[in-house]
């Protein structure tokens, strides 16, 4: 019994909490929306660098991060010890570092574009969260609602029209630093954003196609219409997408490995070539900006991945309809965040197993191979869309 009334007092109080949420105006929820959001991105990013780190000693027989910690937790018997060999406090004493370290502007660079190019990189990558959903909730008429900043039709469109603009920060980076080798890697950056944006492109196009079939329930291009679609066994799209459309998804997961500037496709910072590439002559507080843009995009890919293909927060056989708005909501956040975590476990675990392309074989993957199977793609895919609708 008394579990039970303990467990009646929590839902209380989550349904109290839920209920002054939804009563807050809808301007003051957005910013808190915004808000939470920026800051789960942000330590995301942090924590990521510390993942890489450690998976990466991991596979090189080492221990990683294993000193940092706050007084006042190294002082608590148990936690102390666990999180100083985890390294919890690690990416604190990075960000400490970069934020505080003296930062010379060296004296033959162009200041005011050398200074605006890391933060033409950044912001880019946290501008496209305000149109990704992340998770779902059911209000008391069963209908389901996206967890979302901006739900608009054209969401993927714009997420990928705001990310491809990061890529201008590199180029920047590379010609305000007015150096050779910088300048060289903002060039590659150029090239091969030119060279895989359009296979990214072309594997979508199959996506698209699908969901505009006439009389496909949660049709559209919205990007939580697409998740919807993929709710459950038996529904317009009949499983994940990944799983029935694998060469679009695998282009597209190869494409957002060029994009993130991730190895194997590092070319604009490829250090055995080119010092350091576009961050060359940067240091402290702009040479932290640029990587926490490179993880972000990492991470708001490896959502928008999840959302296209991976069935976004549904698990088979789950119905967010079954539960409380407030506890759906956990659930559904819950089970996205577990599949973007695991993603980017993926884009560390390749990051520290593949070596480093070539230049010229990057450029004779991305034309020669990815956009050529993503035009083959796309016209199978037409022409089984066009046999289905002209069936008898």
């Amino acid at each position: 019994m008394a579990h039970l009334s303990l467990l009646a007092e929590s839902t209380g109080l989550l349904a109290s909490i839920w209920a002054f949420y939804t009563d807050l105006p809808d301007l003051l929820r957005a910013f808190i929306q915004a808000g939470v959001m920026i800051l789960v991105v942000m330590s995301m990013a942090g924590y990521a660098v510390l993942a890489e780190r450690k998976i990466c000693s991991y596979i090189h027989g080492r221990h990683g991060p294993n000193r940092t910690v706050l007084p006042i937790l190294g002082a608590i018997p148990v936690i102390g010890p666990l999180v100083q060999k985890l390294g919890l406090c690690q990416p604190m004493a990075d960000g400490g570092k970069f934020l505080f370290k003296e930062e010379p502007v060296p004296g033959h660079v162009k200041k005011f574009y050398y200074v605006l190019a890391p933060c033409l990189s950044v912001i880019p990558a946290l501008t496209t969260m305000t149109v990704l959903p992340f998770g779902t909730y059911a209000d008391s008429a069963g209908a389901l609602h996206p967890l979302v900043l901006a739900n608009v039709d054209v969401g993927l469109l714009f997420i990928l029209a705001i990310s491809s603009l990061g890529v201008y920060g590199i180029i920047l980076a590379g010609w305000a630093s007015n150096s050779k080798y910088p300048f060289l890697g903002g060039v590659r950056a150029s090239a091969q954003l030119i060279s895989y944006e359009l296979a990214m492109g072309m594997s979508l196009l199959p996506v698209f196609m699908w969901a505009a079939v006439p009389g496909a329930k949660d049709s559209g291009v919205n990007l939580f219409q697409i998740v919807e679609a993929q709710k459950g066994i038996g529904n317009s799209f009949g499983l994940w997408i990944g799983v029935w459309q694998p060469l679009s998804a695998l282009i597209f997961l190869v494409a957002l490995f060029a994009e993130a500037n991730r190895l194997p496709f590092d070319m604009a910072e490829s250090e055995t070539d080119l010092v350091a590439g576009f961050n060359t002559e940067y240091g402290a507080f702009k040479f932290g900006l640029f990587f926490v843009a490179e993880y972000t995009h990492m991470i708001v890919g490896s959502a928008v991945f999840v959302c296209l293909f991976l069935g976004g927060w549904h698990l088979p056989f789950l119905d967010y309809n079954d539960f409380h708005p407030l506890v759906a909501g956990i659930i559904s956040i819950s089970v996205f965040l577990a599949k973007v975590l695991a993603l980017i476990f993926l884009f560390i675990q390749v990051r520290w197993t593949l070596p480093r392309f070539r230049y010229d074989q990057v450029m004779t993957l991305g034309w020669k191979k990815l956009l050529p199977l993503a035009v083959f793609n796309l016209f199978l895919n037409a022409i089984i869309i066009a046999l289905i609708e002209h069936k008898p």
